[in-house]
């Protein structure tokens, strides 16, 4: 799609109230929101990781002496039955 000049932008915006953006602004506002995203995704992935780090510690802590470290393991791997692979 060719870009609009100034002229064409204002003709077509007339009656509508609005603003029109050409191809290349509506794809560069675009790609401003995917990487903001992305941000957010891997921040609250992090997040996630760590409060999850820090329950499978607090199950080890917890654990009696009686229990092997497979007894721990499998204790903590079962901690989220839906997540399993």
């Amino acid at each position: 799609m060719s870009e609009m000049n100034d002229f064409q932008k204002q003709f077509f915006s007339k009656g509508t109230g609005g603003t029109l953006f050409t191809q290349r602004e509506f794809d560069d506002a675009l790609a401003l929101a995917q990487a903001e995203l992305i941000v957010h995704a891997i921040e609250a992935t992090k997040y996630a990781v760590v409060i999850e780090r820090e329950a499978c510690a607090k199950l080890v802590e917890e654990a009696d002496d009686e229990k092997t470290h497979i007894e721990i393991a499998e204790i903590i791997r079962n901690r989220i039955p839906s997540q399993h692979v």
